[in-house]
């Protein structure tokens, strides 16, 4: 099987990524950021009891930031939606509504940011563990939106991984093929720690691990952001 190290190290700019799992009994998410500009990396994570938000590291140095600052993750009607981008809201708008995760984004499409046109890539983790997949991208042939759609089963230490971007460029290459399968062990601090130590030094800008214990709902999470020395 795939390890987090296997999967990203050599890989200079994969974008943002979700990455979803079980070890032991808890639910595993993690979200990275990575930048190139100086608006990108001018980004921290912040927890808020059960929410994960981005904020400006400088407030006054970013003109735009209607696709740098969005919430990441939240939970809503028992499971946790993780997602790079405000589509975050629209699932969690459906689910309230009855409606699924499936129906949510197809409302949505890849982000307006040409050249790149970045994938809009999303999870979300079951209150029974299972979890779903998806990223939204421009077709290679036409300005249409192609979405795709996973549904797994809970596997001990096991999940899948997507971002945005296969690696560096201009354009920058969307992400292509199913979510990659690895491994996935130990702590939250030290998943983190590999997650991070596995991304790019001069592009990463925040790395953030939750583990959560679907029968009660409580967590352990550990954080990365650049900006703050880690």
């Amino acid at each position: 099987m795939n390890t987090i190290e296997s999967l990203l190290n050599g890989n200079a700019y994969p974008g943002r990524g979700i990455l979803i799992g079980t070890c032991g009994d808890r639910a595993v998410i993690a979200y990275f950021l990575m930048g190139r500009s100086k608006a990108s990396r001018n980004r921290v994570f912040r927890e808020e009891g059960d929410t994960l938000r981005i904020d400006l590291c400088e407030t006054g140095k970013t003109s735009s930031v209607a696709l740098i600052l969005y919430t990441p993750i939240r939970v809503c009607n028992g499971s946790i939606v993780v997602t790079n981008g405000d589509q975050t809201e629209t699932i969690c708008e459906s689910l309230l509504g009855g409606h699924s995760f499936q129906y949510a984004l197809s409302t949505r499409g890849y982000e307006p940011d040409a050249p790149n046109y970045t994938p809009r890539i999303s999870g979300m983790v079951l209150p029974s563990g299972r979890y779903a997949m998806s990223i939204l991208r421009r077709s290679p042939q036409s300005a249409d939106c192609v979405r795709k759609y996973w549904s797994y089963d809970s596997q001990e230490g096991a999940g899948r991984l997507i971002h945005t971007y296969e690696g560096d460029g201009n354009p920058l290459p969307a992400f292509v093929g199913e979510p990659r399968e690895l491994e996935v062990r130990g702590k939250p601090e030290e998943l983190a720690e590999r997650i991070w130590n596995a991304l790019d030094r001069e592009n990463r800008v925040a790395l953030y691990v939750r583990y959560t214990d679907l029968a009660n709902g409580r967590f352990e999470s550990a954080m990365r952001n650049k900006l703050f020395g880690d």
